[in-house]
């Protein structure tokens, strides 16, 4: 147990490129720790902000054996970083998070099959090979449904939004390319998320429930605390309980639930890494998703969760910024980070803004009076369950 504390001046390796490892890495940084990152971009801002940076393609086993054997962990800070680069890493360094939950949430039946075995509540689904599965399914799955392929990561492409009978022959084509997952749509009334942080020892310790709004299948605003009574802030506390102790699993985690109109709740996903949900805590609560993160990896105490105070964090398009000067010089409620990327990144959101206040609601009534970051946005998104919301998985292909 003694060698496995990680403590200053220890290297911890971190593989990815979303803005998750930005953040990773200057927390890890404060801690006293040696970052040593490893991407295909030298430009990228992990890398940038590391101690030692490792550039290489997820293929190129030399330089991930390299960049394993320098570090005394390594974590993967996305959920698109590929579980076969997991497993080999773990040959040469600990991988705290493991590969057996990524493999998991990168492949459509593993997520459900995980989740059935457990006897979670998961929305309606069928397995499909071929256009005769669709046919055969869609009584008992119903209208509307949404074809999805079991690998994620492919982002809208290689979907399709089933309303109508009519709709099945657009599906030719797509089920040719692989197998997929029929799933019905549930018409909900709030999506929540729970960031969790699992020590060694299995102890569970979890953020306060959030409240998620999407846009274009793009998470655009998180709250806390959410709206929700006892009785289902109850249920998704156990819910994420039974789920996150049945995982082989060290360091945040997030799942995110489906909550309909009549109370019932469905499982949305599994995130076994740092999602953006989690972001409002670095001001929220007393300690933040990056810092509990590290500190299960390198086998420290964690710190009990207290909410300090009322807080929404919105995602900030690159077309924001300048509309933000003038709250700039007038909000000191206002909280920003920048993911600084270099302009050369063609990205659509440029970092987040997080607002405290009283209460959630003076929070968004001061976000909509200025009108940034809520142009044509939905208060609520009735969406297809997951039509993917993540653009790195768009992006990555």
């Amino acid at each position: 147990m003694d060698n496995e504390v990680l403590f200053p001046g220890s290297a911890i390796g971190i593989i990815g490129s979303s803005p998750n490892g930005i953040m990773l890495a200057e927390t890890a940084k404060k801690m006293g720790f040696q970052v040593v990152a490893y991407g295909a971009n030298e430009a990228d801002p992990t890398m940038q902000e590391a101690d030692l940076r490792i550039i290489g393609a997820q293929d190129d086993k030399t330089k991930l054996q390299d960049f394993a054997e320098r570090c005394d962990v390594v974590t993967y800070e996305s959920e698109n970083v590929s579980a076969e680069v997991v497993a080999f890493l773990e040959r040469f360094t600990r991988i705290p998070q493991g590969r057996e939950a990524l493999e998991n949430s990168q492949d459509r039946l593993l997520e459900r099959a995980f989740l059935e075995q457990i006897n979670i509540n998961i929305a309606p689904y069928a397995t499909i090979v071929g256009l005769d599965d669709i046919y055969q399914s869609i009584g008992s799955i119903g209208y509307p449904c949404v074809l999805k392929p079991i690998q994620k990561g492919y982002g809208r492409r290689r979907q399709q939004i089933i309303r109508k009978q009519s709709d099945i022959s657009k599906c030719a084509d797509l089920v040719d390319l692989g197998t997929f997952v029929l799933e019905a749509w549930i018409p909900y009334e709030k999506e929540l998320s729970v960031v969790i942080a699992k020590e060694a020892n299995g102890k569970l310790n979890m953020f306060p429930i959030v409240e998620n709004i999407y846009h274009e299948h793009q998470l655009h605003q998180s709250v806390v605390k959410a709206d929700v009574s006892a009785e289902i802030k109850a249920e998704v506390q156990r819910l994420a309980s039974d789920i996150s102790n049945e995982l082989h699993y060290v360091g945040v985690l997030e799942i995110a639930f489906f909550l309909t109109k009549s109370g019932t709740l469905y499982v949305k996903r599994i995130v076994p890494t740092l999602h953006k949900a989690g972001y409002l805590f670095d001001k929220a609560t007393n300690v933040s998703m990056f810092e509990q993160h590290l500190r299960a990896l390198a086998h420290m105490p964690l710190p009990q969760v207290k909410l300090l105070q009322p807080t929404v964090a919105v995602a900030l398009r690159t077309e924001d910024v300048d509309q933000l000067r003038t709250q700039w010089i007038l909000k000191d409620n206002w909280y920003y980070h920048f993911y600084r990327y270099p302009q050369t990144t063609h990205v659509q959101e440029a970092g987040y803004l997080t607002v405290l206040a009283d209460t959630v609601e003076a929070a968004v009534q001061q976000i909509d009076a200025t009108g940034i970051c809520n142009e044509d946005i939905e208060v609520k998104q009735k969406a297809p369950a997951e039509i993917e919301d993540s653009k790195e998985a768009e992006e990555k292909d």
